[in-house]
C-alpha cells in the first residue's frame, strides 16, 4: 500500500510532462505539414550508390 502513494504521483507526474511536452510540440510547429509527409512516399528517388533491391 505504501508503494502506491509513491508509484501514483509518479505516474501523474509522468503523464503531465507528457501532456506538455505534446502541447509544446503543437504550438512550435511540429504537426504543420501533414500534406508533405503523404506526398513524399510519392516521390522516386534514384538509388545514387547502385545498390538496389
Amino acid at each position: 500500500m505504501n508503494s502506491l502513494l509513491i508509484l501514483v504521483p509518479i505516474a501523474l507526474l509522468l503523464g503531465l510532462a507528457g501532456l506538455a511536452a505534446f502541447f509544446w510540440a503543437l504550438r512550435s510547429g511540429q504537426f504543420d505539414d501533414p500534406a508533405g509527409a503523404a506526398s513524399r512516399i510519392l516521390i522516386d528517388e534514384d538509388d545514387e550508390d547502385g545498390e538496389g533491391q
